[in-house]
């Protein structure tokens, strides 16, 4: 007998059965239950293959389903610190980890003498995926009522009627860790994240080394060669200032000989004056 049973309670039930038994036991459900609750348990939806591989899953190995899910939800959180590389490791636990869950239902499933072909596995992964990225699909996962599978696309918000029988669940119960463990990995967070920062700080120091290196060497290159400029500079213009004094003594010179010359030019027109003036004087005579 089901009297007393919530919608709840009932459509756990079903949604545990193997799906060829789903409608005979929806049947006898609705009649063993209240008259003001058969309605809702007729209109109870038989579950897809995959979703039954799931609802299974959920029920017999709730806590290690919990706990998978409590690890995600925690990657969620911490995702929003990582870089590119820990993103992609991150990814890589995740998809071994829903594999891994998804081999487990099927096994669970195969235990129950039922057929699960490679398109219901990769459904069941696909759904397990799901909750791993939204918390709503991981409620409805968690909830072990689902009517069909799901898929991780994030895009739209799940409606959760249309996907789990029996009513909307709440948040999935997750495995409460002892305080001091949610304390040491907190701790692990930030100090995971200040050694972040800190090596991103060394890199940015490393970088602007490297850039004052360059300019030093550039600098210190450019000095020496104006200071070989400036010596050779210094060496033209002690040359040329020997030069100039030369050609000042030389220019001393000249124009001592030159006032030598004028006058001695003047001494040789006066003697020709004079011998002219006596040979007038001869012809005279």
């Amino acid at each position: 007998m089901t009297d007393g049973l919530s919608l709840e309670a009932i459509a756990a039930e079903l949604y545990a059965l193997p799906p060829g038994e789903f409608i005979a036991a929806r049947s006898e459900r609705a009649k063993a239950a209240d008259p003001d609750l058969a309605p809702a348990v007729k209109a109870l939806r038989k579950p897809a293959v995959a979703a039954w591989v799931v609802n299974l899953f959920a029920q017999e190995r709730a806590a290690q389903l919990a706990e998978a899910l409590s690890l995600a939800a925690e990657l969620r959180e911490a995702q929003a610190d990582l870089d590119a590389a820990a993103m992609s490791q991150l990814g890589a636990q995740r998809r071994a980890l829903t594999a891994r869950l998804a081999a487990d239902a099927a096994t669970l499933a195969r235990s129950r003498r039922e057929k699960v072909t490679d398109a219901t596995l990769e459904a069941v992964r696909q759904t397990i995926s799901a909750a791993f990225f939204d918390p709503d699909a991981a409620a409805a996962v968690a909830s072990g009522r689902l009517v069909r599978d799901l898929e991780p696309s994030g895009e739209r918000p799940l409606d959760l009627d249309a996907v789990v029988g029996g009513g909307a669940p709440g948040a999935p119960r997750t495995p409460e860790p002892p305080v001091d463990e949610v304390a040491e990995r907190r701790r692990r967070r930030t100090a995971q994240k200040a050694v972040q920062e800190a090596e991103q700080a060394r890199a940015r120091a490393e970088r602007r080394r490297d850039k004052a290196d360059r300019l030093l060497r550039d600098a210190a290159r450019r000095v020496s060669d104006l200071e070989a400029h400036v010596d050779a500079l210094q060496a033209q213009l002690a040359s040329a200032r020997q030069r100039l004094s030369t050609a000042r003594d030389e220019a001393v010179a000249a124009e001592a000989e030159h006032t030598e010359s004028l006058a001695s030019l003047d001494a040789a027109e006066r003697d020709v004056r004079s011998a002219l003036v006596r040979l007038d004087d001869a012809t005279e005579h």
